[in-house]
């Protein structure tokens, strides 16, 4: 698996802190990592971006952005309102595949959903994961509302001839309720591929050591992980 295609089913969903904790699974493994962010919005050029943040929290990863944009917006959009060119799912694939020469694992983070807009040709981060052959993580949320936006992504993925490796939850709530709890069930159920981790509420504000340490305790093996999906459902899923 040398590239990984990282998607959210939405924004805000924990898909850059995610990206970190496999990055930092990887790096404790002995893997070296690079970490390229497919297209980054509404940051100035003098603001971290998510590639840094995924580099502060994770370590030694090659942090690299495909381009970046001022507004908060869908790339295709963000590219127009700035008068700048928009990124192609061709220009992602090939910058992967570059780091894949030289690295270990490659993370394409995507921006908000799978099909986001890259372009006016209506080109995603779908395209660019096919061009690439490479697998999809599924980054979802843990409560009410997930299961019919984690399966539109498991099924829109499978339309474009792409088998998603798994999924994560990108935040577990401490105290989950009884529809985040049997989420747990239902996520691989909906989405037809095995819950590959849970990262816990909040774990991007850890200091970044303690961040690198309990990263593969978030995650199964599958992600260089040692977290234990089964144990995980019996302890936290609802009967």
């Amino acid at each position: 698996m040398p590239v990984l295609v990282i998607t959210g089913t939405g924004t805000e969903v924990g898909k850059t802190v995610t990206t970190a904790a496999v990055a930092a699974a990887a790096l404790a493994a002995g893997r070296s990592v690079a970490v390229l962010k497919a297209a980054q919005t509404g940051v100035r050029p003098d603001e971290r971006g998510d590639a840094d943040e995924v580099a502060r929290l994770a370590g030694a990863v090659t942090a690299q952005e495909v381009a970046r944009y001022p507004e908060p917006l869908a790339p295709g959009t963000a590219a127009r309102r700035a008068g700048m060119a928009p990124v192609h799912p061709q220009e992602v694939a090939e910058r992967a595949a570059k780091l894949a020469a030289e690295h270990d694992l490659v993370l394409v983070e995507g921006a908000g959903g799978l099909l986001v807009r890259f372009d006016t040709a209506g080109g995603t981060l779908a395209d660019a994961a096919r061009s690439l052959g490479a697998p999809v993580l599924i980054v979802a949320q843990a409560g009410l509302g997930t299961l019919n936006a984690t399966e539109l992504t498991a099924r829109e993925l499978r339309r474009h001839g792409l088998e998603p490796l798994g999924v994560v939850i990108g935040s577990w709530p401490a105290a989950p309720d009884l529809a985040t709890r049997c989420n747990v069930a239902d996520l691989p159920e909906v989405s037809g591929a095995p819950l590959l981790g849970a990262l816990p509420a909040g774990a991007g504000a850890l200091p970044p050591a303690d961040f690198r340490a309990s990263a593969p305790g978030w995650l199964t093996p599958r992600l260089d992980g040692t977290w234990d999906a089964e144990a995980f459902r019996a302890r936290e899923g609802a009967a």
